[in-house]
């Protein structure tokens, strides 16, 4: 058995199997039973797991502490809740027992020449170092297959780091370095369209299906990123949960990277319609607004937040915006809509 002292982190699962072992031998002859020591063990896993969990949220904050200090203009690093940090905080001193929501950030990277920003947008697992973070790069100064590519290749360097090393901070270093031959890439590209010709501007509408849309955080997520980037649509909650986002090709294409990652499982988008547009494309909107759209349940569930939400209520709503042809594509069923 670990002596007095020892650091709970260092136990793996097989320990744990010959910890369980020990406390069945021991206490045979003294009567205590299976359930107690079960218990005994369950709960010296549940110090272990918090314990690994609050070394890692250390690390994770001591890199962001110094981020701060390498970023210390306002605006240069933007957290996206500030009271996930506080939590966080909260957690670490032990004021507060509830495991905090992960942290996350962005960090404006500025390239002197050729002068332009990059954004680097920071996602970072409750495992994190020991699992590498999501980041995704962006800049208004490369065109999209540029930035696709700079992002390829920023993976493929954090890919290429010792694991478990904190890596946010070399990322910002390596963009720092390497930016530039994207950014002057797309300046030539640029320069080589002719004056006369124009690029045509996409509007889209996305539909996106998920297997549940509950947690108000997670709906707050999807509601500030809508308004961040002008578009309008709905996100219903319940079981399944739809979300429905129209704008610029290039903002709703973000909103989907953004409320995807970094670790929404169960959500597809089904369904994209494009059209090409002069001016702002507003005349195509079908949505005013970004709406929080809730129907009546089927069922009594009392208590529970395990609903199913009511389709004919729905595809009432669709048809109301000439939608109507999207609930066969989001459910593979065609929709009967009543006669009132």
């Amino acid at each position: 058995m670990p002596k007095k002292g020892a650091r709970a982190a260092n136990i793996s699962p097989p320990g744990i199997t010959w910890l369980l072992r020990c406390f069945h031998a021991r206490e045979g002859g003294r009567g205590r039973s299976h359930a107690r020591a079960s218990q005994e063990v369950a709960d010296f896993t549940s110090v272990t797991m918090c314990s690994i969990i609050k070394e890692r949220l250390e690390l994770q904050m001591a890199e962001l502490e110094m981020l701060f200090s390498m970023f210390p203009d306002k605006g240069e690093i933007t957290l996206q809740d500030e009271n996930n940090f506080h939590n966080a905080q909260k957690y670490l001193n032990n004021t507060s027992e509830n495991l905090p929501h992960i942290i996350e950030y962005s960090v404006a990277v500025t390239i002197d020449e050729p002068k332009a920003r990059v954004n680097l947008q920071v996602a970072l697992p409750h495992d994190y170092p020991q699992v590498p973070p999501h980041l995704f790069a962006r800049s208004s100064a490369v065109d999209r297959q540029q930035q696709l590519q700079l992002n390829k290749d920023l993976a493929s360097y954090i890919a290429s780091l010792e694991p478990g090393e904190l890596c946010v901070c070399a990322a910002v270093q390596w963009l720092r370095d390497n930016s530039i031959s994207y950014l002057q890439n797309g300046k030539l590209h640029c320069k080589n369209v002719p004056r006369e010709s124009k690029v045509k501007t996409l509007f889209s509408r996305m539909w996106i299906y998920s297997h549940h849309i509950y947690r108000q955080e997670l709906r707050k997520k999807i509601f500030d990123c809508a308004k961040k980037l002008n578009l309008t649509g709905f996100c219903l909650t319940g079981k399944p949960g739809i979300i429905c986002v129209e704008g610029v090709k290039e903002n709703c294409e973000e909103f989907w990277h953004v409320i995807r990652y970094p670790n929404w499982k169960h959500i597809s988008c089904k369904h994209v319609e494009n059209r090409e547009i002069d001016g702002n494309g507003d005349h195509l909107r079908l949505f005013q607004t970004f709406e929080d759209l809730q129907f009546q349940a089927h069922g009594d569930y009392g208590l529970r937040n395990d609903y199913h939400m009511d389709l004919g209520q729905f595809l009432e709503f669709l048809k109301g915006h000439q939608s109507e042809h999207v609930f066969q594509i989001l459910f593979g069923i065609e929709g009967k809509c009543s006669d009132n």
